[in-house]
This record gives structure tokens, sequence and C-alpha cells, in this order.
């Protein structure tokens, strides 16, 4: 673990910055006492994959074999608009 003043963050951010991106982790000090750490991001354990649901067969589960479409359909030729 390195450590950095508060000077030298402010200063020479890009040094510090570089050391963060190399996988180190920066105590950041007011005078001698830490006051900050500057640690690089955790890596994601796995990356979520997002499986679109059934839709068909959730409206065939709930409605049976009506085909739904079709009754909207009729359903705005018979009203009144």
């Amino acid at each position: 673990m390195k450590t950095a003043t508060i000077r030298q963050v402010r200063h020479d951010f890009r040094t510090v910055l570089s050391w963060v991106s190399d996988g180190e982790e920066v105590t950041v000090l007011n005078r001698t006492r830490p006051v900050a750490r500057i640690c690089p991001p955790r890596a994601p354990a796995t990356p979520a994959k997002f499986k679109m649901p059934d839709f068909a067969a959730r409206a065939k589960a709930i409605f049976g074999d009506r085909i739904i479409p079709n009754a909207v359909l009729r359903e705005r030729e018979e009203s009144r608009w």
C-alpha cells in the first residue's frame, strides 16, 4: 500500500492515479493522519445475464388457446370511438 499527502494528490494526481490503475491501494494523509483511501474498483464476480421472459407461454397459461389479438381487434371494431 502506498501513501500520498493531500498536496501530492492535488498537484500530482496523474501519478497517484497511475498507482491505483496498477492495482495499488493509496492512503491519503493529512500531515501524518490518514484521511482517505483510494482503491481500484472491484472486478464483478460474474456478469449477470438477462433472460427475457416467455410472454407467449405466459399468455397461453393465463388465457389458454384463445387468441388475444383477435379479441382485442373485435373489441375495437364493436365499440364506438
